[in-house]
């Protein structure tokens, strides 16, 4: 009985661990900024909680399936608090077979889950997005190993600078429109350059295991000059937002200091192994977004 307890105990630390809870709450950040914007510009939101009940379900399996994915590569990165992979199955002291039988499980999950958002009545557009996100996720690890052909970081950003909020447009009702695509675009540019930045300290570790990140593609002069054109889009769609009056003069103000974050991680780019100035970058854009539409739009 002892020895039981303890071992359950690695297990729950290694399930919540892989599920990334940090990543699960901005996840949920990025699905309100969709309800939200959706509801500033008329929508109901009578499915936000089933919509957010399944999306954490399919994250998490998503995780599950990186963690898989990634095994032999986080054994070999320094982590960070923004990269580096969790540990939790190398701190547990927990192999791959583990890890796949949580994989198992959670997928199953996150299918149950699609089907609840079927019997709940949300609408077949936020089903749809959900799945998709469930799939493509998935195979950004596994499957076709998305991560691997140096696809990862704009499949990644699409998925959760653009799929994410749209998915929460569609659970109010409204079906995601060209508008809607137009208003998140910004925020996945700034997505896409944290990924290059987070990629770049795991490098060594992806090139070992025959991981091609762009980080392990590119040389870092041509990763800057990307990530530089990355927040350069991605500044200016906020400003064209709302020159064009798709978004208040808030979201500008708010999303002030994203740029001096974006300008720091520029010059530290490919000269300092942390990607802290841009995941911040990233952060405060994202809540410039949500405090906008829940306040102002």
């Amino acid at each position: 009985m002892t020895e039981r307890r303890p071992r359950r105990r690695r297990y729950v630390l290694a399930l919540t661990g892989m599920a990334r809870p940090d990543q699960l709450a901005l996840v949920c950040v990025v699905y309100a900024l969709g309800v939200l914007v959706a509801v500033a510009r008329g929508a109901t939101h009578a499915n936000v909680l089933v919509g957010v009940g399944a999306l954490l379900v399919v994250a998490v399996a998503v995780h599950y399936a990186n963690e898989y994915a990634d095994y032999d590569t986080d054994a070999l990165t320094t982590r960070t608090p923004y990269s580096g992979g969790s540990g939790a199955l190398h701190d547990a002291d927990l192999g791959r077979p583990f890890a796949r039988r949580a994989l198992v499980g959670a997928s199953v999950l996150a299918v149950l889950a699609l089907l609840a958002t079927v019997v709940a009545g949300v609408p077949a557009s936020a089903t749809a997005l959900l799945s998709a996100i469930l799939v493509v996720g998935v195979a950004y690890s596994l499957g076709p190993r998305l991560a691997w052909r140096g696809l990862g970081e704009v499949t990644n950003a699409v998925l959760g600078g653009l799929a994410l909020p749209l998915y929460g447009v569609a659970v109010t009702g409204t079906a995601p429109d060209v508008v809607d695509a137009l208003t998140f675009l910004p925020f996945t540019a700034i997505v896409f350059a944290n990924l290059l930045a987070t990629q770049w300290p795991d490098r060594r570790a992806d090139a070992h295991v025959g991981k091609r990140t762009l980080a392990v593609i590119l040389d870092a002069h041509t990763l800057r000059r990307l990530y530089v054109l990355a927040a350069a889009l991605g500044l200016g769609g906020v400003g064209a937002l709302v020159a064009t009056g798709l978004a208040p003069l808030a979201l500008l103000a708010l999303a002030t200091p994203t740029a001096v974050l974006l300008a720091v991680g520029a010059r530290r780019y490919g000269r300092t192994e942390s990607p802290a100035a841009t995941v911040h970058a990233m952060l405060v854009l994202a809540f410039a977004y949500v405090l906008t539409a829940a306040c102002v739009w």
